[in-house]
Order: structure tokens, then C-alpha cells, then sequence
């Protein structure tokens, strides 16, 4: 299988990223959308864990004094599921961004290679998404702060990848290519989410729509589960979205910054001409 083509790098404006987001997405659909997909799998097996939580709770609650081996049953099921959450974090937030990267260098992406490439940042990337996990649960009043600091390393993960650098080099360097840009990528971000959740919105409407004409000819229970799987896989089709437009917001800022572009053409300029 011959490797995709790189990115042609170009100062993109905000509608010309989006459109370059969605572009990629459909040229390499299967990828994305199987990688997450298949993440999507043990995140929704692992659900079920917390849902043992809470009717273990209801148990105890309406049951006085409660059924101890049920609670503790419940108890033990979330930690193991919240334990294998957080095992699970740097894959569920950075293989897309790293897929991404690697399409976008022009280079073949495959399973083992995505699982090697997290895998050689796992602390790294894990307490990374823990930070900012921990930031934005710390406290409301302190949203603007977080947000101003999050758009700062919206280039974080894929400097890590592209620039094989720690995760401190990766932050500093981050904050350097937003710096002087704050807004304009702030903007860009806010968009995306909005399409982003637009989006899924959409599709969640749907989703919807469909479970209420099937409860009209199957059980309710099998609806359920039928609902269940499909807002799992809508899930998953929609978030390489906003992992792919980091990536080109990454590459965009080095453009802008650091005329990445011109040295793209002029390693093309001097690469040797195919013999005939």
C-alpha cells in the first residue's frame, strides 16, 4: 500500500481550515474512523461499570440498610472501571492526534505503529490530559484562566508527536506558536467545538427519531441496547474532528510563524527527479 500524500502546507484561514479538517477526514475515513471506533469499544464496556455504581447506590438507598455485598460489588466494579479509565486516557484522547500527524507527514499509519506511538509518550500524554482534566474540575470561577492556558497548548500532543519532544519542551513550544495569535486560535477552537457538538447533536436527534419508531415494534430493553450502540458509534464518528483540526492548527501556526511552508517547497525543489 503506497503511503498517502503529505499535507501541502499554506496559510489557511479559518473556513480553509475547517474545510481542510473535513477533507482529511474523508480521505482517510476508514482510518479515523476505525481507530476510534475501536477505542470507543472498551470505553463503553467500561460504562457499564459505573452504571453497576449507581444501581448499587439505588439499592442501598431504598433498601434501608441496604445490601452490603451489592453495594460493595458496585464499588469495586467502579473502581476497576474508573482504574481502566485512566489506563485508557492516552489512547482515547492522543492516537487520532497522532494518526493525524503521521497522514499528514505522508506516512502509512498503521495499528501497531499508532499503538508504539502513544505508547513511547504514555506518562507523558497521560499526565498531560490529567492536567487539564484537573484544571477545568478545579473550580468555575476559574474557567477563564483555564480556557486562556488551554488555547496556549492546543498544539501540545501534536508538537510531541511531529517534534519528538517531552511533554515540558512540548508546552513551552506550544505557548510560543499561539503566542501573539491568542484570539485567532481561540476562535478557531471555539468554532470547532461548535461544529463539533452541532454535529452530534444532530446525529444524537436522529438517533432519537429512530428509537421512537422502534419502540412501536420491538421491546423497549432491545431499543435500548440498539440506541445504546448507535450513540456509542455516532460518538466515534465524530470525534477525530476536533484531534484532526489540532493538527492543523499546529501545522498552520508553524506556517504563520516559521514559513514552514516554503521550506516544504523547497525540500521538494531538492529532492531528485524520478529517473525515466
Amino acid at each position: 500500500m503506497s503511503a498517502p500524500a503529505p499535507l501541502r502546507l499554506r496559510p489557511l484561514e479559518i473556513g480553509d481550515l475547517l474545510d481542510e479538517t473535513f477533507r482529511m477526514y474523508r480521505r482517510h475515513f476508514v482510518l479515523f474512523a476505525g481507530i476510534s471506533i475501536a477505542l470507543s469499544i472498551p470505553l463503553a464496556v467500561l460504562s457499564g461499570g459505573y452504571a453497576a455504581f449507581a444501581e448499587g447506590l439505588l439499592q442501598t438507598a431504598s433498601g434501608g440498610a441496604g445490601n452490603p455485598a451489592a453495594f460493595e460489588g458496585a464499588i469495586l466494579s467502579f473502581s476497576v472501571g474508573l482504574l481502566l479509565t485512566l489506563v485508557f486516557v492516552p489512547f482515547s484522547y492522543s492516537a487520532l492526534t497522532y494518526a493525524a500527524c503521521e497522514s499528514a507527514l505522508g506516512r502509512t499509519v498503521t495499528a501497531g505503529g499508532m499503538l508504539s506511538g502513544v505508547l513511547r509518550r504514555y506518562f507523558q500524554l497521560l499526565g498531560y490530559w490529567l492536567l487539564i482534566g484537573l484544571m477545568f474540575s478545579v473550580g468555575i470561577c476559574l474557567f477563564p484562566l483555564w480556557t486562556w492556558i488551554g488555547v496556549g497548548w492546543v498544539a501540545v500532543v501534536p508538537a510531541m508527536f511531529i517534534e519528538n519532544i517531552g511533554l515540558a519542551a512540548a508546552m513551552g513550544r506550544s505557548w510560543r506558536l499561539v503566542e501573539g495569535r491568542w484570539w485567532r486560535t481561540f476562535f478557531i477552537v471555539f468554532l470547532m467545538l461548535v461544529v463539533f457538538y452541532i454535529t452530534r447533536i444532530a446525529l444524537t436527534a436522529f438517533i432519537y427519531a429512530a428509537q421512537q419508531l422502534l419502540n412501536l415494534a420491538i421491546s423497549s430493553y432491545l431499543v435500548l441496547t440498539i440506541s445504546s450502540a448507535a450513540d456509542t458509534i455516532v460518538a466515534a464518528l465524530v470525534n477525530p474532528v476536533p484531534q484532526i483540526a489540532m493538527v492543523l492548527i499546529y501545522f498552520d501556526l508553524r506556517v504563520r510563524r516559521e514559513a514552514l511552508d516554503l521550506f516544504q517547497i523547497a525540500q521538494r525543489v531538492r529532492s531528485p527527479l524520478p529517473s525515466s
